[in-house]
């Protein structure tokens, strides 16, 4: 084409329309894009966009409370401070401490820990102070516009009041550690606060509520510009209340009682529901301490600690059960139609009893002498029990041991349970050898020692069952109704006749040093004598004798004998029942060394130490095993006794009484427990407590129409004392 015809009309006009149509497509598309962007994504850039100007801040809900069954604080939340930074990396996060350093002086663990935190969410506050004092936040306050990226806010902070009197019931809450985000606690942010041991950590779920955010502005280089109004907040939702079944002031009480620098544990229980009313191990710790972080120092003090004071020793700390589980062989013994009370065993005791070639040492040297059922359980005759344990064979007895729940745990509501020692009915054959062991360690069964060691909580359960008429209840700690899981199949004739046994341990027995005039007590003492450690002494008793209220174990390592214990469960007792005004001024009547003893003596290793699986364990009288199925320690299984070493009356100085609000103590409402079946036999059984008015409280206790007080009746029979001892032990019976 010629420069001519180029610029003819025609073609210039169809080059314009080309020219227009291009350019209109292409404004098409630009205008979709725009549109795409613009509007249909519009969302998407908007949240890019705020995410690059804004940062999130974590807003902490606050824990649920946990209260008593009255509806008192065990466990609140009080306002705290943290100090947190945003960094725009590590290293510009590492500058920010080394600034810091004058303020907040951080150690090269510390500092680690803190860039830990960042990594795991570089682009939320990496926190540096969980638990700030006003005094450090003041000071920081006044250096804010040297650091940017500080972010101080107010969360909620933990708060026990009654600090170590409930440590291992309600346990602590810490920061969530990095393993735990990978099991446990894998659907909670890092650096969130969950509980760590008892119903913090049972219940943290309920406990715990929904985060809420704020968000800061920051500039290009991550340094916050604005704090307030830069993005609506979205607020935090609180957990729920826990409502336990503790009593709280009943709680203070046996905290208050407890002699000072002993170990042991005592548990309090509902008998007809299961309701753990008071739990309390020694030596304890202050859960507070652990609030925001707890200082490396206290931690290695309290882990190295040879009390061992982060020990729950009601559920996790293993005893021998001594002459308590002579209830359990008594229980046995009367289901397979072995004996009844009246039975009297073939040899009467006269300090012991010879099985082969080894004597078998009574804890009383001078004999008992010809006893019935009823009587060997009063006086703790060994000698009695060994020929029962005999009757019975071992493995009667270790069905039987499983069959009433000695081997397993008692399934409380409390992380950590450990499971009892108690032996399978093949445990001998696989430690021994079928022909390796005799029918001899039956008579060790029989008085609770051998291989047997159980937990305070498990041995409470048992005597809840002899208490409530044969229901098995399962402890639990959440307020609500939980069924009996199992049931001890004996007539109601044979419940009552063992009532009437363990109240004759009180009246004229082992325990009779705590017989009362107002409220009739049920109980037995036993006292595990320990190859060289002292000996720990229980005590485990019921009242009102005729329809329990509350049964308590008691369990102190040292004490010297179970008499020793049974002063302090009986104070238990007589304030849960009676009401606090009854128990005042009377702690010098607690600390008993003396008095009759029901000790059991042997040679060999009892089941006691730390072990985790079949092999012996060193002699202490604390079992400490932190988890996991257990099996017992194989001991000589033909025990044998030696003379027993010289005891020193030792004296613990009880603990200062902390005061405690006098709190109406309500007992079950009506209809909850079983119908007495002794009414349908005949018997009188009812309590002669006199009838208690709103007048006879403390001055200023609140009233409780509640609460069933029994009117005056004619109290549970009590067999006569046993005959003299005719035989030939030294000095005849005491």
């Amino acid at each position: 084409m010629s420069d001519r015809q180029a610029f003819h009309p025609f073609v210039l006009a169809l080059r314009g329309a080309v020219a227009r149509n291009a350019l209109a497509v292409v404004f098409v598309l630009l205008a979709a894009a725009f549109f795409r962007l613009q509007v249909l994504q519009h969302d998407r850039y908007q949240l890019k966009s705020e995410s690059n100007r804004l940062r999130p801040v974590p807003l902490p809900a606050a824990r649920g409370v946990i209260v008593d069954r009255h509806g008192a604080v065990i466990a609140e939340n009080v306002p705290g401070y943290s100090v947190s930074l945003l960094a725009q990396d590590e290293d510009s996060l590492r500058a920010m401490l080394r600034r810091l350093e004058p303020v907040i002086p951080l150690d090269t663990a510390a500092v680690e820990r803190v860039v830990t935190r960042f990594r795991s969410a570089p682009y939320q506050p990496t926190v540096l102070v969980k638990d700030a004092p006003f005094k450090l936040v003041s000071s920081l306050e006044e250096h804010r516009t040297e650091l940017p990226g500080l972010v101080i806010q107010t969360e909620p902070k933990r708060e026990y009041p009654d600090s170590s009197v409930v440590a291992h019931l309600v346990g602590y809450v810490g920061e969530v550690a990095p393993q735990e985000l990978e099991g446990l606690y894998r659907d909670r942010r890092p650096g969130a606060i969950v509980g760590k041991e008892g119903l913090e950590r049972e219940y943290d779920s309920t406990l715990t509520g929904a985060d809420g955010v704020r968000f800061v502005e920051v500039d290009a280089l991550g340094r916050v510009i604005r704090e307030q109004g830069a993005a609506s907040t979205l607020q935090a939702v609180p957990g729920r209340v826990l409502r336990t079944t503790i009593d709280l002031g009943l709680q203070r009480f046996v905290a208050s009682i407890f002699p000072a620098g002993r170990r042991g544990a005592i548990v309090a229980m509902d008998p007809w529901t299961g309701d753990i009313l008071a739990l309390y191990s020694s030596p304890s710790y202050d859960p507070n301490a652990f609030v925001g972080g707890i200082a490396p120092s206290l931690w290695d003090t309290l882990n190295t600690d040879p009390s061992h004071p982060l020990l729950d020793r009601v559920i996790a700390a293993r005893y021998p059960p001594a002459s308590t589980f002579k209830l359990a062989t008594t229980v046995m013994a009367l289901r397979d139609g072995l004996v009844t009370f009246a039975s009297h065993m073939p040899q009467p005791c006269r300090g012991g009893f010879r099985y082969g070639t080894r004597f078998f040492q009574c804890w009383d040297p001078r004999g008992h002498g010809s006893l019935d059922l009823s009587q060997a359980i009063a006086n703790s005759c060994d000698t009695y029990f060994y020929q029962l344990g005999l009757r019975l064979t071992v493995k009667a007895i270790l069905e039987g041991g499983a069959y009433l729940g000695f081997g397993a745990r008692s399934g409380i509501d409390l992380p950590g349970e450990v499971r009892p020692a108690f032996p399978d009915s093949g445990y001998y054959d696989r430690v021994y050898g079928r022909n390796g062991w005799t029918q001899a360690v039956a008579l060790n069964l029989a008085i609770g020692q051998g291989e047997n060691s159980q937990t305070p909580v498990n041995m409470v359960r048992f005597y809840a069952a002899l208490a409530n008429g044969g229901h098995l209840v399962k402890p639990h700690l959440l307020a609500g109704d939980f069924p009996a899981v199992g049931t001890v199949a004996l007539p109601d004739t044979a419940f009552l006749a063992i009532r009437r046994s363990l109240i004759a341990v009180v009246e004229q027995g082992t325990a009779r040093a705590v017989r009362m005039a107002t409220l009739q007590l049920a109980g037995k003492t036993g006292t595990a004598q320990i190859p060289e450690s002292p000996n720990t002494g229980w005590f485990i008793g019921f009242a009102p004798a005729d329809r329990p209220e509350i049964v308590v174990a008691g369990v102190i390592e040292g004490a010297g004998h179970g008499t020793a214990v049974a002063p302090y469960v009986a104070r238990i007792i007589e304030r849960y029942v009676l009401g606090p005004d009854t128990t005042q001024g009377r702690g010098s009547r607690l600390v008993r060394f003396g008095g009759p003893e029901d000790t059991v003596r042997g040679i060999g290793p009892a089941v006691t130490g730390v072990a985790r699986g079949p092999a012996p364990a060193p002699a202490n009288p604390v079992r400490v095993t932190p988890g996991g199925a257990a099996a017992p320690a194989p001991a000589n299984p033909v025990r044998v006794t030696s003379p027993a070493p010289a005891r020193a009356a030792a004296t613990a100085p009880a603990s200062p009484v902390r005061a405690a609000p006098a709190v109406a103590n309500p007992t079950r409402a009506a209809g909850r427990a079983p119908a007495d079946t002794s009414r349908r036999l005949g018997v009188p059984i009812r309590v002669a407590i006199p009838a208690r008015t709103d007048s006879a409280r403390r001055p200023g206790a609140p009233a409780n129409p509640a609460r069933r007080v029994p009117p005056p009746a004619k109290p549970i029979p009590i067999p006569p004392p046993p005959p003299e001892d005719t035989g030939p032990g030294p000095g005849g019976r005491r």
